[in-house]
């Protein structure tokens, strides 16, 4: 898990670490790095403390960190935080929880 101490996302923003797909079909191919997709599916890493209704109330996260999400395919901003690849994309992007 990437260290959270040097960056605390705003808002409704959440840091996802993407989870790697398995490696082989079912039927036990091995599938190249060049023809795998990019997962759709990571871990929350860390996550802003919640969005300001029209009264300026702050409305809470759904999500908190550890929990295993689905995101759509072009969703978030690509970054590097202490040598790891995550991704930062707001709430609404994610679209359930896992488990």
């Amino acid at each position: 898990m990437a260290s959270t101490s040097r960056f605390r996302p705003l808002h409704d923003r959440v840091v996802v670490k993407r989870i790697e797909a398995e490696q082989k079909t079912a039927g036990g191919i091995i599938i190249p790095d060049t023809a795998k997709e990019k997962p759709q599916e990571g871990e929350i890493v860390a996550a802003g403390p919640g969005a300001r209704d029209e009264a300026g109330k702050l409305v809470a996260l759904e999500v908190k960190a550890g929990d295993r999400v689905l995101f759509g395919k072009w969703s978030g901003t690509e970054v590097k935080i202490d040598g790891q690849d995550l991704l930062i994309m707001k709430e609404g992007d994610i679209l359930g929880i896992i488990g």
